[in-house]
């Protein structure tokens, strides 16, 4: 997928969602404008099918976490929601965070998401933002090594950070930008 391309090269994006409680109003503008920015985009959970949203939503995902190879990928995120805490603790969540870093492709993560990065200690020593609910989120964050913003939007390198659907439009644009 990173190869050079001489005519025109689809961009591929892999929005990793809750398979219970994701956050429908995050995944939806956060593919919007991916998708404005001519990416292709795939859905991963924890299981390949049908994922619902804390509002109702339904979202079918084509990929499980355990069958995904980074490398298929141009950027990756993580969309917020309360199923999102979740993923914090899913070994399959943390190890793609991980070799997203060490690939050197562009991560995302929104809301409380944010978290899972923490947990798979990609953000120590880097600038991030999250949702946060009376101090629990940031305090993980910190724990973990990150500096807190609490700026809707973070980037630090290749990393983007959002605290929540207010967030979610700069989210995307700049997550397609890095």
């Amino acid at each position: 997928m990173h190869a050079v391309c001489y005519t025109s090269c689809v961009k591929s994006v892999l929005l990793i969602i809750a398979q219970e409680g994701y956050q429908d109003l995050e995944l939806k503008g956060t593919r919007d404008a991916l998708q404005a920015a001519d990416f292709s985009v795939v859905i991963a959970s924890s299981a390949v099918g049908e994922c619902r949203g804390g509002f109702g939503g339904l979202e079918s995902a084509t990929v499980a976490l355990k069958d995904v190879d980074v490398q298929d990928y141009d950027r990756i995120a993580f969309i917020g929601g309360p199923g999102a805490a979740a993923l914090a603790s899913n070994t399959e969540a943390l190890r793609i965070a991980h070799e997203t870093v060490r690939a050197g492709i562009p991560l995302g993560a929104i809301c409380i998401a944010p978290i899972i990065l923490a947990k798979a200690q990609v953000l120590d020593g880097r600038r991030a933002t999250v949702w946060d609910s009376g101090g629990q989120q940031v305090r993980i964050l910190e724990q973990y090594g990150a500096t807190y913003t609490g700026e809707q939007v973070t980037a630090d390198g290749k990393i983007v950070t959002a605290n929540g659907p207010s967030a979610v439009e700069e989210f995307g644009r700049t997550l397609a930008a890095l």
